[in-house]
């Protein structure tokens, strides 16, 4: 209850700091939903999947069966009023009615231990679509708060590791419209590959009457809360805005409706044919819509705890847990969304939460501390090396590049030797977990 209540009251501060610079917040773009075209309708079926796993196999026929029933609902009530759908998607207001109604359930004719479980599996696929609205918030408020941006700084940091959005851009450029929008559906769908995950790991709850102590999950809604306050710190926009041409540059490939024009005040349009000069870096103005959603890049943590949690899994999961950490890889220097600089300490982000996580279940033992310790100490000393030393590093790419690569491989190799002591060894093919607490 005291969890429910943080999240609710972290959601209303986040609703009134967007309602003080004149948009709607979180409660109210996710109340929309409820009537208008949701912004990712795979997304809310996501959730509704998630909440399912609490559900026996009648349950969850009935529910999906409601949820698809409501959706054709909407659509019949859209075609016969003629109002088609400008934005989002025209699915997933019945996904979200049915989260809505497994919650009231919960509440109204469920009691004791099936109450507890019912809410938590509504919890969980709430919390899940909410994040999205919460990570929309956040990156308004860095568009809103943060006029100046430190791009020429990761910039030219990025000298040190060979410019790699450039090179990634150029190739991404080449494949032309198949290229593009592939990496596109992996880039935006990366929430439902980590249900797909979470999914196998929790494929035991409905039987158990449990929840596993960690899971997918929980690592990816934290990265989510944590990882905007870091964009208020190091705001960064990326390359193809700061120094190309923005969206702008891609609507001529995309599947989707080109946008109105970007507007964008770009150092100069150079990515990703010509990479910027080595000067003395200095921050500069910026627009007040781009989000600032560069520093760590969370779409690199994100894809790097799916990548951690499939390793577990079937031989197919693992597979494709490493497909969509190369190709969220690729998508993310190839559209020139983040600088190299920024996948690096999206790794390390990553791997620092997942450790921390672990770490709170084991009663936060020594092992877990020095793991933590390590992956923030390397978190905080690429920030402050891309902020104060990056002329150096540009000047010396032979010593900061494989200093930069080296620090991060230390994070990952602390990680992995620390969790493969704290986890039997178990066949990948067994088809539960072995009982665990509860989640608390």
């Amino acid at each position: 209850m005291a969890a429910a209540a943080t999240a609710f009251a972290f959601l209303v501060v986040l609703e009134v700091a967007a309602r003080h610079y004149g948009l709607p917040g979180p409660i109210t773009n996710q109340a929309r939903e409820l009537v208008f075209a949701p912004k990712s309708g795979f997304l809310l079926y996501a959730g509704l999947a998630l909440t399912m796993v609490v559900l026996t196999w009648r349950q969850r026929f009935v529910a999906l069966a409601a949820a698809v029933g409501i959706d054709l609902v909407f659509a019949a009530a859209r075609w016969a009023t003629g109002t088609g759908v400008s934005h989002g998607q025209p699915f997933g207001n019945g996904a979200l009615w049915v989260l809505l109604g497994c919650a009231a359930v919960a509440v109204l004719r469920r009691t004791g231990p099936e109450r507890v479980l019912l809410l938590k599996g509504a919890g969980l696929g709430l919390l899940l679509v909410t994040g999205r609205k919460t990570g929309d918030t956040w990156l308004l408020i860095t568009s809103k708060t943060r006029p100046t941006v430190l791009d020429p700084y990761v910039a030219t940091a990025d000298h040190a590791l060979g410019d790699p959005s450039w090179l990634v851009g150029r190739i991404v450029t080449a494949t032309g419209p198949v290229g593009f929008n592939v990496l596109d559906v992996v880039y935006g769908q990366l929430a439902v590959a980590a249900v797909a995950v979470a999914l196998y790991q929790l494929r035991g709850v409905a039987a158990e009457r449990r929840f596993p102590r960690h899971h997918l999950v929980r690592t990816f809604l934290l990265i989510g809360l944590l990882g905007p306050a870091v964009y208020m710190i190091f705001p960064v926009v990326g390359p193809v805005f700061a120094y190309g041409t923005g969206a702008d540059h891609w609507a001529s490939v995309s599947l989707w409706p080109a946008r109105p024009p970007h507007g964008h005040w770009p150092v100069a349009d150079l990515w990703p044919r010509t990479t910027p000069p080595v000067t003395a870096p200095h921050p500069i103005r910026y627009d007040g819509f781009t989000p600032r959603n560069c520093m760590p890049s969370l779409h690199t943590a994100w894809a790097t705890t799916i990548f951690v949690h499939s390793r577990r899994g079937p031989r197919a999961l693992r597979w494709a847990g490493a497909f969509w950490l190369v190709a969220t890889l690729t998508a993310t220097l190839g559209f020139g969304y983040h600088y190299g600089a920024d996948l690096l300490a999206g790794a390390v982000f990553a791997l620092t939460v997942e450790g921390a996580l672990r770490a709170h279940d084991r009663a936060w033992e020594r092992s877990g501390i020095r793991l933590v310790v390590h992956g923030t100490a390397v978190f905080a000393a690429l920030l402050v090396s891309y902020r104060w030393l990056p002329l150096e590093m540009a000047t010396r790419p032979w010593l900061y590049g494989p200093l930069l690569v080296l620090a991060t491989a230390s994070v990952v190799y602390h990680y992995v030797r620390t969790v493969t002591r704290w986890e039997p060894r178990t066949d990948p093919t067994s088809r539960f977990p072995a009982p665990q607490p509860e989640l608390v």
